[in-house]
């Protein structure tokens, strides 16, 4: 090896990696309808009742599209207690790009305090949205529901 050869190893050894770019945190907003349907009869015994259902929600705004999903939910005796567990397929088109991506949803009512959190499940994007990750906040206000999705879109996320 020459000692230009070598010079020029030893510079890139001691320059390291290239510095990790920040991804851009995107935005998107807008409002959805949805429509449950109850899978069977409710189990109500020992202080709860417990379901499951079907929802098939119609985005619209900057995320355009449907989701089909399962929801799985528990009401306790006590006013206002209750959980929820949901998986969500979504397919459309978000901000120009088209694929699918897959939301969980985890709900909690204690006497009528809210939490819910509700993030992509990770690598289950497709199409233009492979490499998504993000978390999607709903608001219900006068019996509308409206959305505001933070998500990133990885390049090369996929092997």
């Amino acid at each position: 090896m020459t000692s230009a050869a070598l010079s020029a190893l030893t510079l890139l050894l001691l320059a390291g990696p290239a510095p990790a770019t920040t991804p851009t945190i995107l935005h998107a907003r807008g409002t959805f309808d949805v429509k449950l349907t109850p899978q069977g009869e409710g189990d109500k015994s020992d202080g709860a009742t417990t379901a499951r259902m079907t929802a098939d929600k119609q985005y619209h705004g900057d995320l355009e599209g449907t989701g089909k999903g399962e929801m799985l939910s528990a009401l306790s005796d006590v006013k206002g207690s209750g959980s929820y567990v949901a998986i969500e397929r979504v397919s459309g088109t978000l901000n120009g790009r088209k694929g699918t991506f897959v939301l969980d949803h985890r709900g909690r009512m204690t006497r009528g305090a809210q939490q819910l959190e509700i993030n992509v499940v990770p690598d289950s994007g497709t199409g233009e949205l492979a490499g998504i990750t993000g978390k999607m906040e709903i608001t219900i206000a006068e019996g509308k529901h409206s959305y505001d999705f933070e998500y990133v879109i990885a390049s090369g996320a996929r092997p």
